[in-house]
C-alpha cells in the first residue's frame, strides 16, 4: 500500500494536471519567426502553423509572441509603422495583405494554446542608421520622445506624454485583438554600459519630490505598470497582464528582502521593482528569467527559485527557462549536461508556488540541444494540462455537461453531451476535457493520465485511439475562457466494436 501511494505521489508531482507551459516567440532579428526578411505571406503563415504543430507535439499550452519589438508592428495598425523584420523594409505592408497578428491568434486558439502578446515598451529602434529608419517612423517625426544610448533609440521613460502614448499602443491591441494576454520582457531602461543613461534634462524637468534620480526612473516605470494595469482590465477583464523579469530583483547586500546572489538587478539597475508590482498586485504572472544553472556561484538557479517562490504574493510564477544556452555557452560546462535542464523543471515541480515554465525560445526548443524536445515529449509534457486558473479574475466554473453518450462504431467510440447553459457570471463553456480509463479503473479528474484530450470544439469527439474489443469509461467536464472547470458529468462506459 505505502509503495503504491508512493509512486501515486510521484507521479503527480512529475505530472501535474495544471500547469503553464509557454514558448516565446521572438521576432526581432528574426530569432524564430520570421525565418527571413521578404518572406511571403504564405511562407510566413506556413512556417507559424509547423512552428505551433511542433510545439502542440511538445505540449506547449501558451505562446508568448514579440508583437511590437521595436517601436514597431507585426500586425495592422494606424498608430506604428509595418516591422521590417517582416517585410525587410519599414512601413512595408505584406503583400498579399494580411493580418499576421489576427492570423496568428486564430491558430493558437485553434490549438488550444493561449496568446499573449509580447511587446517592448522602450525600445525604438536596433539600428540607428537614419537611411534605414522611415522618414515617418516616430523617432524622426517625434525626435524630442528619444534618446540614443548604447547604439540604440529608446523612449525617454520620464516623460509624461512617452507614457501615455506607450499605455495607448497597447491597449489598441487589447480592443481589436482576442489576445489572452500583454507581457512585456525585461527590457525597461535599458542594461548599462560605461555611460550613463542620459536623462539629466528629463530629471530636472519632471522630477520634483524625488530626492535622487533612481526613484524617479522607479517611478516612471511604475507609472506604466500601473496605468497599463488599470486600463487593461476596464476595457477587458479577463486579459492577463504578465512581466518577464531579469532573474534578480535585488541582492541581499542591497536589501535584507533580496536574494543571496551577486549580480546585476532589476530594481537597481533596471529600474523596475518587480517585487513592487507584484505585491501591490498590479500584475497578474511573473516569469523571471532563471536563465543560469544550478549552483552557478553568481545567482544560483535553486537560490533563485526559492526566494521568487517566497515573493509572488498570491499571483501566478512561472519560471523562464534559458533554453537557449544548453549545448551552445562554452564557458559554463553545466550548459552542457544533458541532466540540466530535466533538473531545473524538476525542482520547479518541486518548489512551491511555481505554476509552470516558458522556454526561450521557440528555435532553441525545436532544434533539441541534447534531447530537450524529446524529454518534454517523453516525460515532462507526457500528459496534457490546463492552463492554471487565476480566481483574482474570475472563480465562477462553467455548469457541468449533461446527456452524455457513447455510441461504438467502426471508426471509434462517437461521444456526444449537451453543452452547458451560461454559469452565473454568463460565461459560456470554451473547451472541454474528455476523460478516459480502461475497464476496472475509475475516473480520477485531478490524474493527468486520466485525460483522453483537451477538446477545443463543440459537444462532441471522436476517440478513434481506443482500441477494439477494449471497454472504457468516459466523462467530460467544461472549462470557461480563464480556466476554470466544472462538475464533471455522468459517466458512460462503452466498449470499441
Amino acid at each position: 500500500m505505502f509503495c503504491w501511494f508512493y509512486s501515486f505521489q510521484l507521479h503527480a508531482q512529475i505530472a501535474p494536471k495544471r500547469e503553464f507551459r509557454g514558448v516565446w516567440i521572438a521576432t526581432v532579428s528574426n530569432i524564430d519567426w520570421p525565418s527571413q526578411q521578404g518572406l511571403s505571406p504564405v511562407t510566413q503563415m506556413e512556417e507559424f502553423r509547423y512552428i505551433l504543430d511542433e510545439h502542440q507535439k511538445n505540449g506547449i499550452n501558451a505562446l508568448v509572441v514579440q508583437v511590437r519589438p521595436t517601436t514597431d508592428a507585426l500586425y495592422r495598425s494606424s498608430r506604428e509603422l509595418w516591422s521590417h523584420w517582416l517585410s525587410g523594409k519599414q512601413g512595408e505592408a505584406p503583400n498579399p495583405p494580411y493580418d499576421p497578428l489576427a492570423f496568428q491568434i486564430e491558430e493558437a486558439h485553434k490549438r488550444g494554446m493561449e496568446f499573449h502578446a509580447w511587446f517592448n515598451p522602450y525600445r525604438a529602434i536596433h539600428d540607428t542608421i537614419s537611411a534605414n529608419i522611415a522618414p515617418n517612423h516616430i523617432t524622426k517625426t517625434r525626435p524630442e520622445w528619444f534618446v540614443t544610448y548604447a547604439g540604440k533609440k529608446y523612449f525617454k521613460p520620464g516623460l509624461p506624454e512617452v507614457r501615455e502614448y506607450i499605455v495607448g499602443i497597447i491597449l489598441d491591441v487589447v480592443q481589436r485583438y482576442d489576445v489572452d494576454a500583454i507581457h512585456f520582457d525585461d527590457y525597461f531602461y535599458p542594461y548599462p554600459t560605461r555611460d550613463t543613461f542620459p536623462d539629466d534634462d528629463d530629471f530636472a524637468q519632471y522630477g520634483a519630490g524625488f530626492v535622487n534620480k533612481d526613484d524617479w526612473r522607479r517611478h516612471n516605470v511604475d507609472e506604466v505598470i500601473r496605468v497599463l494595469s488599470d486600463s487593461i482590465k476596464a476595457v477587458k477583464p479577463h486579459v492577463k497582464f504578465g512581466i518577464s523579469p531579469f532573474g534578480i530583483w535585488r541582492n541581499k547586500k542591497e536589501d535584507p528582502r533580496g536574494s543571496d546572489t551577486n549580480g546585476l538587478t532589476n530594481y537597481g539597475q533596471l529600474y523596475a521593482d518587480i517585487r513592487g508590482w507584484l505585491e501591490k498586485g498590479w500584475i497578474d504572472y511573473n516569469v523571471p528569467q532563471l536563465y543560469f544553472n544550478i549552483g552557478y556561484q553568481v545567482a544560483d538557479y535553486a537560490k533563485l527559485l526559492d526566494w521568487w517562490s517566497k515573493n509572488n504574493f498570491g499571483k501566478h510564477l512561472y519560471i523562464g527557462q534559458g533554453t537557449y544556452r544548453v549545448n551552445t555557452d562554452a564557458r559554463v560546462k553545466e550548459w552542457y549536461n544533458p541532466l540540466e535542464t530535466g533538473n531545473q523543471l524538476r525542482l520547479n515541480r518541486q518548489t512551491p508556488n511555481v505554476q509552470g515554465s516558458v522556454f526561450f525560445s521557440s528555435k532553441s526548443v525545436m532544434s533539441n540541444p541534447l534531447g530537450v524536445q524529446d524529454t518534454l515529449r517523453k516525460d515532462f509534457y507526457k500528459y496534457p494540462a490546463l492552463v492554471p486558473a487565476m480566481p483574482w479574475l474570475d472563480d465562477v466554473a462553467p455548469l457541468a455537461p449533461t446527456e452524455l453518450k457513447a455510441t461504438s462504431t467502426l471508426d471509434g467510440i462517437h461521444l456526444a453531451w449537451k453543452a452547458p447553459a451560461k454559469a452565473p457570471d454568463g460565461e459560456m463553456a470554451r473547451y472541454y476535457v474528455v476523460y478516459r480509463t480502461p475497464k476496472g479503473t475509475d475516473i480520477d479528474v485531478e490524474n493527468p493520465a486520466h485525460i483522453l484530450r483537451i477538446h477545443h470544439g463543440g459537444p462532441a469527439y471522436l476517440d478513434q485511439s481506443a482500441v477494439s474489443g477494449q471497454r472504457y469509461t468516459y466523462l467530460v467536464t467544461a472549462v470557461d475562457r480563464l480556466h476554470n472547470e466544472s462538475r464533471p458529468s455522468e459517466t458512460v462506459k462503452a466498449k470499441r466494436k
